[in-house]
């Protein structure tokens, strides 16, 4: 009789360690990765790249020229969505940022969404906040929309030259002087007459995706289009 050892020793492992879900907190079984296939169906997708006047485009019109705009998942408080951004962002959970991520690339690739983008490149953190948490989360979310896209993600190309306040408690106005020319192109030569998908983990009201895509633009960009994994109503 053939004994499979490294099953064996697998179940063995989730005895004591179980493989569990980062939406629900259940223990997941075979073949389920990150999420558990409950919460992967019951996550609360936008639908918005089906819609190219949709509420994410919206927030920029009259503002900023926006190629194509989506969110992934509405994010509503104490809901599935802020779950798991909330163990993405402080709980070292850097493998729901690339799961969610490709996932979200897989959708947008059946509906030829965003086949014309050139690169991919997450909203910076600044350099002491990067230091702090260790990781910048959009680098992970946009990791996994690079993989199911087929595009190249450079996590280097821009930066973030002063560090911000939170967004969380400020007023729609305070949040757009919160984040005014505070990036900086690092290579403009890589981005001049490409569109450059720029990729965040929330979008509120789009100040800080704007700030960044002004800049994109202004160091030469063709057009730019914007993603993130949350959308905030």
């Amino acid at each position: 009789m053939f004994i499979n050892l490294k099953n064996i020793a697998s179940n063995m492992l989730d005895m004591f360690y179980p493989n569990v879900c980062a939406g629900c907190g259940n223990n997941m079984i075979t073949g389920e990765i990150v999420i558990c296939l409950h919460c992967h169906i019951n996550l609360p997708r936008t639908g918005f790249h089906s819609n190219q006047y949709n509420p994410v485009k919206n927030l920029f019109r009259g503002r900023l020229p926006i190629a194509n705009a989506s969110s992934f998942l509405y994010f509503r408080k104490s809901g599935l969505t802020q779950t798991l951004i909330h163990q993405l962002k402080y709980k070292g959970k850097k493998e729901i940022g690339e799961h969610l991520g490709n996932i979200f690339g897989t959708e947008l690739k059946e509906e030829n969404y965003f086949d014309e983008v050139d690169i991919i490149l997450p909203i910076p953190l600044h350099k002491t906040k990067l230091m702090q948490r260790g990781y910048n989360q959009s680098d992970y979310v946009a990791a996994g929309l690079g993989i199911s896209l087929e595009k190249c993600v450079y996590p280097e190309m821009i930066s973030r030259k002063v560090i911000t306040s939170t967004q969380t408690k400020k007023k729609r106005y305070e949040r757009w002087e919160n984040v005014e020319d505070i990036f900086v192109v690092n290579e403009p030569d890589e981005i001049y007459g490409k569109h450059v998908l720029i990729v965040d983990d929330i979008i509120t009201t789009g100040a800080t995706l704007e700030s960044c895509a002004k800049i994109i633009l202004d160091n030469g960009a063709a057009e730019v289009s914007v993603l993130s994994l949350g959308f905030a109503q």
